[in-house]
């Protein structure tokens, strides 16, 4: 299990993705580092216990980024906050 943080909504300048988080994953620093977690599974875990999950889909840019679709949006607070990233379930 990795620990990541969550940078950002997946945004352009008018529109925002509300399922689509950017995801920083520390010690990863190139796209290709990061494009081998495609397919991992991202569990958020709200202040209440309660967790949500998504799915890492795609590298974002080259210095290491990852973007995850979650299986609903999360709450705005989300940003800047911890997600476990489980290595061992692979879900491509």
């Amino acid at each position: 299990m990795v620990n990541g943080k969550v940078i950002q909504f997946r945004r352009g300048r008018k529109t925002i993705h509300e399922r689509h988080f950017l995801i920083e994953i520390p010690k990863v620093k190139k796209r290709g580092d990061a494009e081998k977690f495609v397919g991992k599974v991202v569990i958020w875990t709200s202040p209440a216990g309660k967790k949500i999950e998504g799915k890492i889909s795609s590298a974002h840019g080259n210095n290491g980024l990852v973007r995850a679709i979650f299986e609903k949006g999360l709450p705005g607070q989300a940003v800047t906050t911890e997600v476990e990233i489980n290595e061992g379930r692979d879900t491509k």
